[in-house]
């Protein structure tokens, strides 16, 4: 099964993790390795707010405003997409992720095509 990790953040988490950003960079590229090499790692990328837009449509009208979110606290800072055997073990890979001891890191299943209209 197929789980993105997301992973939010404020200011202050960002500030923190700067600090020692070196040590924070080293995590993520180890765990990638040993998701890579135990076959669950799929996708990993950081995230920007820079242009970032919020769109709606309300029946004919687009809005678009800027910044991921009207009043957000937290932004989705980045996210890992994995290939794992259940929800506890993306659990467990989220709880590795440095940001996890400041923040948030949710954890989603990835539907399967077939749970489309079911």
């Amino acid at each position: 099964m197929k789980y993105m990790l997301l992973i939010y953040g404020n200011e202050s988490t960002w500030e923190t993790l700067y600090e020692r950003i070196d040590e924070v960079m080293g995590r993520h590229r180890e765990l990638s390795a040993e998701l890579t090499a135990s076959g669950e790692f799929v996708d990993s990328q950081g995230l920007t707010t820079r242009d970032a837009r919020t769109v709606r449509v309300r029946g004919d009208v687009t809005d678009v405003t800027d910044g991921p979110f009207v009043e957000a606290k937290e932004v989705l800072a980045g996210y890992y997409l994995v290939d794992c055997a259940d929800a506890e073990r993306a659990a467990d890979i989220a709880a590795r992720l440095p940001e996890a001891a400041y923040d948030l890191v949710e954890v989603r299943r990835v539907m399967h095509p077939d749970e489309f209209g079911a």
